[in-house]
């Protein structure tokens, strides 16, 4: 479970600031285990070394770290060598994650000179005796998979990369906030992920009748193994499902389930599902909690994080809605495993999209092409979601930078619904990133030749990055002219300036621009 971190490494590496910034993005509680021992002992670690020497220290130290397994969650900053022993170690890296933290012997010698004194191993000679020790462990502390470097990083910093890293994020600003875990095996732990995220009991599980087949099973056994009543929904697939009357469908399989307020709706599938059932929790009840359980990568990436729910009106996408943001985000990557090539293909836009928002090495990854993609999958979801948390939580309900999220979107909605929903969201939303990085190139605002490379970048991943012939210019404009995103009669575009920097609110030019976008991605 992604719910306990043990932060590890040698004297100075940072473990308790990092840890403290880690506890304080992932809304956990921080503990510090030497502020543990010297509770127990009633005095300071030196004067413990003083008094009853390094044995008893040990002693102190493992039975310190053993009051920590029965925390359910929280971070903690273990001692240097808390872990060299066989059963400590065992018990910690079955009871949470632990993660090591590296640094340079000059970084370390840096931090620790303030601290001269106060580490009773070390002395003797700062430099000499913490070579010795690094030398005595350093294929103890490398046989930890899960290392960050900490070298020329503030706190914050770190804290962030071992977030990435771990797929653990908790987005504020929305609310009491929410937990977000990316896990392979998630499923598996949806009923323990439900229950640490405080969600009651009384659970409406909602899926279209495709994915019913191949999850539903997983997911109700997790949930009943831990106690939860569930209540199965099922809804028509697709896009063209994205409607009012199937809302309504849900209210009242709602209540034939005898969902109150105290219950929980839980979402399982892609974009569609997550909108329709999160809309539909917004508004049953006037509002009950919910719980986005992504299996498609563009929900992953995109659809699951924010908070928007919402429906399809006659006249255009998303044009009924309500901002209610769920309290659990769990993405298992494994169900990726079950998604039909088209589909995956079709969220990678999603991600390309991110790296281009605010993750160049996220972009050059895309830019390496599919089979790079596929080999890195995993770090690929993290990374993306990493971007929309950051967007996300500076501006939670789009009243300024978030609306960069709308990068490619423009554009792509209109070539959606312009082709009747043949064309997958993410297939017209990467149309839509070549056509608006034209534009942006177009208007002065991006730097040459990003455009040729935003779509060397779509092709090398199997995505169009041009208009099918049968797509009519006039149902286009059409479908521009009902963009939620309009202003006092205006669209209004989110266009890249340079991979991880953005413009956002920039108002539509004059039609004969866009018209000329079009052409070029006829």
């Amino acid at each position: 479970m992604t719910y306990k971190f043990y932060l590890y490494g040698p004297p100075g590496c940072g473990k308790t600031s990092v840890g403290q910034a880690l506890a304080e993005s992932l809304n956990l509680p921080f503990f510090d285990l030497d502020a543990e021992i010297e509770r127990r002992a009633g005095e300071t670690i030196p004067a413990v070394f003083a008094s009853q020497g390094e044995e008893h220290f040990r002693l102190l130290e493992r039975e310190s770290l053993a009051a920590f397994m029965g925390v359910e969650k929280g971070v903690v900053a273990l001692g240097g060598g808390a872990l060299l022993n066989d059963e400590s170690r065992a018990r910690v890296i079955s009871n949470g994650t632990v993660i090591c933290l590296k640094a340079s012997l000059e970084t370390l010698m840096r931090r620790m000179q303030a601290e001269e004194g106060q580490r009773p191993l070390l002395n003797g000679g700062l430099e000499t005796q913490l070579v010795k020790l690094i030398s005595q462990r350093a294929d103890h502390y490398t046989s930890f998979p899960m290392q960050v470097e900490t070298d020329g990083l503030q706190p914050g910093e770190i804290a962030w990369r071992i977030q990435v890293g771990l797929g653990a994020f908790h987005v504020k600003g929305m609310g009491a906030g929410y937990d977000v875990r990316v896990r392979a095996d998630g499923l598996d732990s949806l009923g323990e992920y439900l229950r640490r995220s405080g969600l009651p009991d009384g659970v409406a599980l909602v899926c279209d009748e495709n994915l019913a087949q191949l999850y539903s099973s997983q997911a109700i056994a997790a949930l009943e193994r831990v106690g939860y009543t569930t209540h199965m929904v099922t809804i028509p697939p697709g896009e063209v499902h994205k409607t009012v009357e199937t809302v309504t469908a849900l209210w009242d399989a709602f209540v034939d389930a005898g969902l109150e307020r105290g219950g929980t709706v839980a979402a399982l599938g892609g974009g569609v599902t997550g909108d329709l059932a999160g809309f539909a929790a917004a508004t049953y009840l006037r509002g009950v909690p919910w719980a986005v359980l992504p299996t498609t990568l563009l929900a992953m990436v995109d659809a699951s994080l924010g908070g928007k729910t919402g429906i399809d009106l006659r006249r255009g996408k998303n044009l009924a809605g309500a901002f209610h943001p769920p309290r659990l985000v769990l993405a298992d990557t494994n169900t990726l495993t079950s998604l039909p090539e088209r589909e995956l293909r079709s969220g990678m836009a999603e991600v390309v999209k991110a790296g281009l928002i605010g993750d160049p090495a996220l972009f050059e990854r895309c830019a390496q092409g599919w089979e790079a993609v596929c080999a890195s999958l995993d770090e690929v979801v993290r990374r993306a979601m990493a971007v929309k948390v950051q967007v996300i939580q500076a501006d939670p309900y789009e009243n300024s930078y978030r609306a960069a999220l709308n990068l490619g979107h423009t554009l792509g909605h209109a070539f959606e619904m312009a082709s009747d929903y043949r064309l997958l969201h993410g297939e017209a939303v990467a149309i839509g990133l070549a056509g608006e990085t034209r534009l942006a190139e177009s208007l002065g605002l991006a730097e040459r030749g990003l455009a040729d490379k935003v779509e060397e970048t779509l092709i090398r991943l199997g995505l169009p990055a041009r208009l099918p012939q049968e797509l009519d210019r006039v149902t286009i404009w059409r479908a521009m002219q009902v963009d939620k995103k309009r202003v006092r009669g205006s669209l209004r575009f989110a266009l890249p300036a340079r991979i991880g920097e953005m413009r956002v609110g920039i108002e539509s030019p004059d039609n004969r621009v866009i018209d000329q976008v079009l052409d070029q991605l006829s």
